[in-house]
């Protein structure tokens, strides 16, 4: 029997593997380079043309109020989960009285703000992309040049500043609702009282922890806008090409949260 090469390709074997490796990091160059050359032109029309204020309300409407719902049941399970999995730790040691400046620190510094942003801006991502990948494989993209009016100013803007307003409103809400839960949770399975639960995680709570978190939210809602309006903008190939390119906002967002969080993290840290 013939002996099977455990040696990497050779050949036209690795010129195909090198040749597909260059073309996804031009690919990733060339992507980076628009959505950045999108974010430009967009902080530009923003600073030089009058908002909508009907447009910026229905978006505001469209991706903050019809976000709360998952927004609150991400918090609400996340403080259940974070309770029960400190208690098991904390307990063992009889330290159980210290659940709510943990969960109170998690929360603020980095539950709340980057995992909410990283849930709730996939499903705003998923909407703006399908939404305007829908109108760009529609021509109505180009309806809209053609009357004379800019697809930036019409469809990226508004969505840009509504995502970057409610992104921090969110992470509140997400706080607010997380810390409570950890408190029923602690009171009910662990037997520590709320008034204890609340004013410890008061009084571990700093004004700077709670801002190094919530710092971070607008810087995640203008990637999330950002990032949807371009892969909807570029949709091609009709309805199939709507599902790849929502797929692919959904990725390039999560990534980006995550790239984003761990570089902010470090800038505030370091303030």
């Amino acid at each position: 029997m013939p002996a099977h090469s455990s040696y990497p390709p050779s050949g036209p074997a690795l010129e195909r593997s090198l040749g597909k490796s260059i073309g996804r990091l031009r690919a990733f160059v060339e992507q980076s380079g628009e959505a950045a050359l999108l974010a430009q032109k967009t902080l530009k029309t923003l600073f030089s043309t009058r908002l909508e204020a009907s447009a910026l309300i229905q978006q505001v409407e469209q991706l903050g109020v019809r976000s709360l719902a998952i927004a609150a049941a991400t918090a609400v399970f996340v403080g259940i989960v974070m309770t029960i999995q400190f208690a098991v730790s904390v307990e063992k040691y009889g330290a159980t009285y210290t659940l709510g400046r943990v969960i109170a620190l998690s929360e603020a510094r980095e539950l709340a703000p980057s995992l909410t942003s990283l849930v709730v801006g996939t499903r705003i991502a998923a909407g703006m992309t399908a939404e305007i990948g829908s109108m760009a494989v529609t021509e109505q993209i180009d309806a809209i040049r053609a009357l004379g009016a800019d697809p930036i100013r019409k469809l990226v803007v508004p969505r840009l500043v509504a995502a970057t307003m409610i992104m921090p409103l969110i992470a509140v809400l997400a706080f607010v609702l997380g810390i409570f839960s950890a408190m029923v949770v602690a009171n009910v399975s662990y037997g520590l009282p709320a008034k204890f639960f609340i004013s410890s995680a008061l009084d571990a709570l700093t004004l700077r922890d709670y801002l190094s978190g919530l710092s971070k939210t607008p810087f995640f809602g203008f990637l999330v806008a950002l990032l949807g309006c371009y892969y909807g903008l570029h949709t091609h190939g009709g309805t199939e090409g709507v599902g790849r390119a929502t797929t692919q906002s959904v990725v390039v967002v999560s990534i980006a949260i995550l790239v984003a969080d761990a570089l902010l993290t470090q800038i505030f840290v370091a303030l």
